[in-house]
């Protein structure tokens, strides 16, 4: 992967997103418009475009996208004006403005409408829809790819190219490039073979390392993405001590530290193969830490592919709640020392290893309330003081709500999915034996909806943040409370 990709990033957009100096810009683009070349730019363009508007359609990113290389194509050709790039940029700017304009949707684009020149193609080039949580890309028959292919290549690979970087463009770039390039060089190659069904099986194992590596990258990433630095590290903590409920702090913490500097360091890199080779060490080093904790941990680290591996660890299911000693819990005093963040993710650490039917998208919740606390009384005058007031008010919200977690969520991962319904159904008739068959059916439709979503171990965090919010809303109306 280029470095020059890097500058594409801030300057293939409907702005600038960084500034130094108009003379500067037209020649980094310039530069990478010769460089690379009319095609390769605009296949990069459709890439960087789909990642950051999500759920625009195709269309919306074809006009961007011809706009964008009509303005590199125009003003970059020898003899070109030296302004005429500015003027451009400008033009594409206030276009986007328009509310006719074909291109993607931006939240917040009025606000930044409202400003001038430089300050608008920053607060445009800001902007971005939120990554997809739920891949809509459904993989055409080898028949169908065919048929597309043929009849269009090049409308085929734009397409392709625009649904797989909506899909997955939380994957580092360096890895969706080139997961996009191997596929479409895999249809080209197998639509014109003699045996394409076999073709495609051959081509299909080869890039089966870099497909799982797309995908994981994309989910482990677009986690890291929402929940930050701190939140994605308890989160990775909360699901190794859910899957393996025997190991110890001791044992897990390490680990999430390392798989917070992995993502750290490889979820923006453009270097070639930082994702792969981390993720690979990451994988070494929980097997060797944790595959005599458990015998399906262990089998997964048997694989000699450590990325299958992985993929293996990230989907196992969460164990069985094993039987241990009563939690002990941090003083008012300790909260505000100077460990506090360390005893407050240990001690919610130890509610999920005893609770693993709760799933790590309603601990977060839990982690946010303490943290919240923590954070508004740790820098009061009093703060033992503080803690002691608020503290017992949020440690009875936080029982009612892990209750209603319980509810919402218990049962879920130890039944199969009609005996799950069957038991709500049951549950709802007795709560409410007025209902009718209808509302009956309603209801439980809608519970085990939201169950099948954000009951599994790797719950979406946004959608189901909002769910979770729905379903149990705040749990008291008081200050102190925990709202969510």
């Amino acid at each position: 992967m280029k470095v020059e990709i890097v500058l594409l990033l801030a300057a293939v957009s409907l702005g600038h997103a960084e500034h130094r100096g108009r003379d500067y810009v037209r020649d980094k683009i310039c530069q990478e418009f010769n460089s690379m070349g009319k095609d390769n730019f605009r296949s990069l363009a459709i890439i960087l475009n789909s990642k950051k508007f999500s759920n625009a359609t195709f269309e919306e990113i074809s006009h961007l996208v011809k706009e964008v290389v009509s303005l590199a194509e125009t003003c970059c050709a020898k003899g070109a004006d030296p302004s005429c790039y500015e003027i451009g940029s400008s033009a594409l700017s206030a276009k986007s403005c328009d509310e006719n304009a074909p291109y993607p949707d931006h939240p917040g684009i009025a606000a930044c409408c409202t400003q001038q020149g430089l300050e608008q193609k920053l607060c445009l080039a800001a902007l971005h829809q939120p990554p997809k949580e739920f891949p809509t890309y459904v993989e055409p028959s080898n028949d169908e790819l065919c048929e597309a292919f043929k009849k269009d290549p090049q409308d085929f690979a734009d397409r392709f190219t625009h649904e797989y970087s909506s899909n997955y463009g939380q994957a580092p770039l360096p890895v969706l490039v080139g997961s996009i390039k191997s596929y479409l060089s895999m249809v080209g190659t197998c639509c014109i073979s003699p045996s394409p069904t076999v073709c495609f099986l051959k081509e299909r194992l080869e890039r089966k390392t870099l497909s799982i590596l797309t995908t994981m990258s994309n989910r482990i990433c677009s986690r890291y993405t929402v929940y930050g630095k701190e939140k994605s590290k308890f989160s990775t903590l909360i699901k190794f001590a859910q899957k393996i409920p025997s190991a110890s702090f001791e044992d897990i913490s390490p680990l999430a530290e390392d798989s917070h500097e992995v993502f750290s360091k490889c979820c923006n890199s453009m270097a070639e193969d930082c994702m792969q080779k981390e993720l690979s060490e990451l994988t070494t080093k929980i097997c060797t830490k944790l595959s005599s904790k458990n015998d399906k941990f262990s089998d997964c680290c048997k694989g000699k592919n450590l990325l299958e591996n992985y993929l293996c660890m990230y989907s196992l299911p969460p164990a069985k709640s094993p039987q241990l000693p009563e939690i002990q819990r941090p003083t008012d005093e300790q909260l505000c020392t100077a460990d506090e963040s360390h005893r407050s993710d240990r001690f919610i650490f130890e509610t999920a290893r005893r609770q693993t039917n709760i799933p790590e998208v309603f601990l977060s919740k839990v982690y946010d309330a303490a943290h919240k606390l923590a954070n508004g009384c740790c820098t009061s005058a009093d703060s033992v003081a503080c803690v002691s007031s608020k503290r017992p008010q949020l440690r009875g919200e936080i029982v009612k709500f892990l209750a209603k977690a319980k509810e919402l969520c218990g049962e879920y991962n130890d039944l199969t999915f009609l005996e799950f319904k069957q038991r709500l159904k049951e549950s709802f008739s007795k709560t409410m034996p007025d209902a009718t068959p209808a509302s009956l059916t309603e209801l439980v439709e809608q519970r085990a909806n939201f169950a099948s979503t954000c009951c599994i171990m790797n719950a979406p965090p946004m959608y189901c943040g909002v769910k979770i919010n729905t379903e149990v809303g705040h749990t008291c109306d008081h200050d102190s409370c925990m709202l969510i």
